[in-house]
């Protein structure tokens, strides 16, 4: 049978998969921009027959309409590999939750430790001449979800990017059950702030430690976009990418000419990326080329793999440090704000690297100035929790400085996050650093 004949077999309505799902089923979504949106819609309108769903998803970047049905708490579950601010809102509405891992796992999660899921569903690309729906920006974990799914439902997006490179970056009309064809919904964008007065000084401390020919990994956030945009505008030359999420700051980069790639150890030439979220710029610049390196989690993310990359720079953010240096990049007290992701992966992959560098990078402090509260504090909050523990952290910085911890012992991070915190609370700091015997007599004031 031909592809097209296959694929005209498997092709149903939208609502005709939503039949699919039962009471007490899990359900997968799949990752950022390949969220299920038709079918999302069609089950939506099915809650009233169905309870105690559980939906999976991550980098949610819409409100799922399964979580804006009325009763959504009494019948829907929403879990997420990572928060956004639409995941923040699902927590707070009751049906929503966190689900602890690091991002290098993920794949392996759904292979070996998860429920089985009833249903995988998400947005791909429409099927090639050789019969392959490609995953689009999010190659990262959705074979693996595929290989856990008892019905495989693939949701055709015409404006999804095709994105090359590595392993499982698409499926064969052989291999899902069945294709639905949407209504081809533009393909969600994700704008950077601007760089405020803080963030350009925090860049321009971390850009003067990147020699040429470095690979870059960038999280997500103001201080990364301002580096990125940094970079685009510096000196520096015949850098590498090998990061978990590409956004538009890499485009910049490489449109003047600082990235080729040819200075890197493995996958040389190329952009190494396990999924993408940005402007149209940035779909329109990994659609289709070859330049670019579309790979999963487990590879991209993996410390053995980053260790290879000579130079390795992982630049990240984080919501607070303590005087012990460990790292909160996903939490407030009990609130969740963000997830591990990679950044512990990052953060040990970069130290292993020959000459490479991992940088935590936070305002000072935050809020108001009647009310402004240090990011810099003496102990992480009950619930608050460690992203990166006190042993793998490496650089720190703020708008007022930079301190490599590696080698340090209790007084000297203690005194060395001190140097670095906004002047009006290094007083207290030191104060709490003599209560937790952490601070020596001898130790500047």
């Amino acid at each position: 049978m031909s592809f097209v004949d296959q694929y005209k077999n498997k092709l149903i309505s939208a609502a005709d998969a939503a039949k699919m799902v039962k009471s007490g089923d899990w359900v997968d979504y799949g990752w950022c921009l390949g969220h299920s949106f038709i079918v999302d819609k069609a089950i939506a309108e099915r809650a009233s027959e169905l309870t105690d769903v559980k939906f999976r998803g991550g980098v949610t970047m819409w409100m799922p309409e399964v979580m804006k049905v009325e009763d959504a708490a009494e019948r829907f579950t929403w879990n997420s590999w990572h928060c956004t601010g639409v995941d923040r809102k699902i927590i707070d509405m009751g049906c929503g939750f966190y689900s602890p891992m690091r991002y290098s796992e993920l794949p392996g999660f759904y292979r070996y430790c998860v429920e089985p899921i009833a249903v995988a569903v998400c947005q791909v690309t429409p099927m090639d001449k050789h019969g392959y729906f490609n995953f689009g920006p999010q190659a990262s974990h959705q074979m693996a979800t595929f290989d856990n799914a008892k019905i495989k439902i693939v949701e055709v997006n015409e404006n999804m990017p095709r994105c090359l490179g590595g392993t499982e970056v698409a499926i064969h009309v052989s291999q899902v059950d069945y294709i639905v064809e949407g209504p081809n919904p533009p393909i969600a964008q994700l704008g950077a702030a601007a760089p405020n007065e803080v963030d350009q000084r925090v860049a321009q401390l971390i850009v003067e430690e990147i020699p040429n020919g470095a690979c870059l990994q960038l999280g997500i956030g103001g201080m990364p976009n301002a580096i990125g945009m940094m970079i685009a505008e510096s000196d520096l030359k015949d850098l590498g990418v090998h990061t978990e999420m590409y956004v538009d700051a890499y485009v910049d980069m490489a449109d003047n000419g600082k990235i080729n790639g040819s200075k890197k150890n493995i996958d040389k030439g190329r952009q190494t990326y396990a999924f993408a979220a940005g402007t149209q710029k940035l779909y329109d610049y990994i659609n289709d080329n070859p330049e670019m390196m579309s790979a999963t989690v487990d590879y991209t993310n993996d410390p053995r793999v980053i260790g290879q990359l000579d130079n390795f720079m992982s630049i990240n953010n984080a919501v607070e440090v303590d005087l012990f240096g460990q790292v909160s990049a996903e939490s407030s007290g009990f609130r969740q704000i963000s997830g591990t992701g990679g950044q512990l992966d990052f953060v040990m992959g970069a130290y292993y690297s020959k000459g490479g560098k991992s940088f935590i990078c936070l305002s000072s402090a935050y809020g108001k100035s009647e009310s402004m509260q240090s990011r810099i504090v003496p102990t992480l909050a009950p619930g608050t929790i460690a992203t990166d523990t006190r042993t793998t952290t490496h650089w720190l910085v703020t708008e007022y400085g930079k301190i490599n911890l590696k080698g340090m012992n209790t007084w000297q991070r203690a005194e060395a996050l001190i140097s670095i915190a906004h002047p009006d609370f290094r007083e207290q700091l030191i104060k709490d650093a003599e209560k937790m015997k952490i601070w020596r007599r001898s130790n500047k004031r």
